[in-house]
């Protein structure tokens, strides 16, 4: 293989083929923290040797092999070596002795895939949310502690923190390296779709900092989506989550102006929007529908196609996504689905029955410190021609913002408004 830098060939060969080697590691190894040091020697051998001897023909394999010289080394190392060689061999007589129910077991194992083992296993619910996120990234996506904590905003020890603890807590939970029997798969593909999603939810709308979007974080959940629904074709809600962030993801050039500011869906672009992105998303839409009743995924993914089907906000169907959100609310209820309810019911029958159902939401605890609910009022309260109580809505919308971005554009629509 011809390179002209050697170093990024690497990082780049990493970022591809890292899941795949530390997934076929855990799997060996059972040790999901071993896994990933082993990975990593095999990465700094490929910085020292590579920019010498060339980038191998198939960087992929030589990791790998390379990973598992590695462990064969990490043993010979240990004191307890003939130990483990005696541990070792009373295991293969137990497995021979049991060959039957190994072959059971193996029939059983309805996906088989490394890296869908090593996912299910990043996204264990015995970890905690944030836990899950950094492990998903750092082992999943290749990226580094200091690219996880740049992305969410936190400090790199913090990270560091919370990738060690979730190690910790999947050792001492012994959790094995596997996916789960088929009675317990949908609970627990809740959680992986749970993850990806918020990991592109987050690169989507930014909930702190300076910057509108982080594009990096949409890309890293597209392409664990897109492995999910390879490894996993007949699941439905992970090919409506894979149409959602499709469709979704199809909008981000248009969500920023010049200067990085936002620019929201009706001012937008429509040409800007990535068609390729579009088609790859309703064709996943369709596949998910092709499986059975849609999910909540599935249901978003249907309201996303709505706008991105339209020519223009006028010319969409929001009597149609009125009718969805209704039947994603009955499926899945939360504050932020009646909320998103009430734009489409407000373009639908007009803004006064929007208004009714926001206005229903304003004793709602899990919204407090919401910006979405007062930004949502206003624009409700603008096409009503009740000023004044618009520009305290957007205001307050402004106050309660953690992205620097998003108050700019309070303020700014606070201003516009003339009573």
């Amino acid at each position: 293989m011809t390179v002209g830098d050697p170093h990024r060939v690497v990082e780049a060969v990493w970022r591809i083929e890292s899941a795949r080697v530390i997934a076929g590691l855990a799997r060996m190894v059972r040790d999901v923290g071993l896994a990933e040091e082993l990975a990593q020697d095999a990465l700094v051998l490929a910085l020292e040797q590579w920019p010498k001897s060339g980038v191998p023909d198939n960087p992929g394999a030589w990791l790998m092999l390379t990973a598992k010289h590695r462990a064969i080394d990490l043993i010979r190392r240990r004191t307890r070596y003939e130990q483990k060689l005696e541990e070792v061999g009373r295991d293969m007589e137990i497995r021979q002795e049991s060959a039957e129910a190994e072959l059971d077991d193996a029939l059983d194992d309805h996906i088989g895939d490394d890296v869908l083992r090593l996912l299910f296993t990043a996204c264990h619910p015995v970890l905690s949310t944030e836990g899950r996120l950094a492990l998903t990234l750092r082992l999943l996506g290749g990226l580094t502690t200091e690219e996880i904590a740049r992305a969410f905003l936190v400090p790199e020890p913090t990270v560091g923190q919370r990738i060690f603890r979730a190690k910790r807590t999947l050792a001492e939970k012994r959790v094995r390296i596997e996916l789960p029997a088929p009675a317990e798969l949908g609970e627990r593909l809740a959680s992986v779709l749970e993850v990806v999603y918020l990991i592109f939810n987050e690169g989507y709308s930014a909930t702190a900092g300076d910057d509108w979007m982080r594009p990096s974080l949409c890309e890293e959940a597209l392409r664990l989506g897109r492995i999910l629904t390879a490894l996993m074709p007949r699941e439905a809600e992970a090919h409506g989550l894979l149409a959602l962030m499709e469709i979704q993801a199809s909008r981000i050039r248009a969500r920023t102006g010049p200067d990085g500011e936002p620019v929201l869906l009706p001012d937008q672009d429509r040409g800007l929007w990535d068609r390729l992105l579009i088609r790859r998303g309703l064709e996943a839409l369709e596949r998910a529908e092709a499986l059975g009743t849609l999910g909540p995924y599935g249901l978003q993914a249907a309201i996303a196609a709505c706008h991105a089907r339209a020519r223009s906000t006028d010319d969409t169907d929001w009597e149609r996504m009125a009718a969805l959100y209704r039947v994603l609310a009955h499926l899945a209820p939360s504050p932020v689905v009646e909320l998103n309810r009430a734009v489409a019911v407000s373009r639908a029958d007009g803004p006064a029955w929007g208004l009714e159902i926001v206005d229903g939401l304003m004793a709602e605890r899990a919204l407090r410190g919401y910006p979405q609910l007062p930004a949502v009022r206003g624009d409700l309260l603008v096409r009503l021609g009740r000023l004044d109580e618009a520009r305290e809505e957007f205001e307050r919308a402004a106050a309660l913002t953690r992205n620097e971005r998003e108050r700019t554009l309070f303020l700014n629509r606070a201003a516009a408004v003339h009573g």
